[in-house]
């Protein structure tokens, strides 16, 4: 799916409309009847859904504007609790005129490009709006924003390899998780499950850093960086193959020795329901395998077979995995 919404709307009205029924279905006091209307509206012609759509793509990205673009004349207390809809209403408002959009472009606020990628059960392979190319892996989503002074990806979630296009006026900085990677030109791939976050560089150089860091770590082809929510600095690591962490490419996981521990949140990306582990000692278990990326629900499967252990249900309907105890020394 891809939304580029800064180009003129065949019908303003609709348009219109839809920015009307995002503030209103986001506001504490939308009553019952005007959920009602909106259903009917929603209902009256197909447009009016993607249009919808496209407007909660841009309520989204309402979140990346500056608070002093648009609240700057509100107290403080109010700033904090209820500055997200002024955002929205002045991102909308933006879109939608020349000359605001123009000012809101030329001081850094507003993008005059916004695009929105996702991917299901296949790897897909997309073009931004700055000629850099992305493959997204398996039930990937990213957002993209081309800003004055800077080109920025959001990914939402999933897993993507960048080959970005130089530009050293122009910035391309990728937010994952609790941090971002910053770069110019390079080749790099980024992973993000839950609020784990692994970057590993192919060619050139990135600057990564987690929320807590100051100032960003710089990496080298071959290196690693990962970070998880609270870390204070992202871990760096060389990579000996990092082929292995590219192989979804072409659509393989590759678990070389690994603990379930490690492996979990590997797998855990192609699976419906996350996998889980019934204790630590479960998770010291060491795992090896090749295996296909839209079946890794057969590695599951066959863990027993490999490994000793046994497959349970949680109630919530989840696979536990259980480690077989060995059977006491009878010497």
């Amino acid at each position: 799916m891809n939304h580029d919404r800064f180009t003129p709307t065949p019908d303003d009205a609709i348009t219109d409309a839809a920015a009307h029924w995002c503030m209103r279905l986001h506001a504490d006091d939308c009553t019952n009847a005007e959920q009602a209307a909106f259903a009917q509206w929603l209902a009256a012609d197909p447009r009016h859904l993607e249009e919808y759509q496209a407007m909660l793509d841009i309520w989204q990205t309402a979140d990346l504007l500056p608070r002093s673009a648009t609240v700057t004349k509100l107290k403080p207390r109010a700033r904090q609790r209820n500055w997200r809809p002024f955002a929205c209403a002045a991102a909308i408002a933006l879109l939608a005129l020349p000359l605001a959009g123009w000012v809101g472009w030329e001081q850094g606020w507003v993008p005059n490009r916004y695009q929105h990628f996702e991917s299901t059960d296949q790897v897909r392979q997309v073009t931004l709006g700055d000629g850099s190319v992305v493959e997204l892996n398996l039930n990937t989503e990213l957002r993209y924003l081309n800003y004055k002074d800077q080109r920025q990806v959001t990914l939402v979630k999933g897993e993507a390899f960048f080959k970005v296009e130089h530009d050293s006026a122009h910035p391309f900085i990728v937010r994952a998780g609790h941090g971002q990677t910053r770069v110019t030109g390079t080749q790099f791939n980024v992973w993000k499950y839950q609020d784990q976050v692994e970057v590993t560089l192919v060619e050139g150089s990135v600057l990564v850093s987690s929320n807590g860091s100051d100032g960003g770590y710089r990496l080298g082809p071959g290196m690693q960086a990962s970070y998880h929510a609270g870390d204070f600095e992202p871990t760096l690591a060389q990579s000996g193959d990092y082929g292995n962490d590219l192989a979804w490419r072409n659509g393989k996981l590759i678990l070389d020795n690994l603990s379930l521990s490690q492996a979990l949140p590997v797998i855990n990306r192609y699976l419906d329901k996350p996998l889980r582990l019934a204790d630590d000692n479960t998770g010291k278990l060491r795992v090896s395998g090749v295996y296909n990326t839209r079946e890794v629900h057969r590695l599951v499967d066959n863990l027993p077979q490999v490994l000793p252990v046994y497959l349970t249900r949680s109630k919530d309907g989840g696979t536990v995995l259980n480690r077989i105890s060995p059977l006491p020394d009878k010497g």
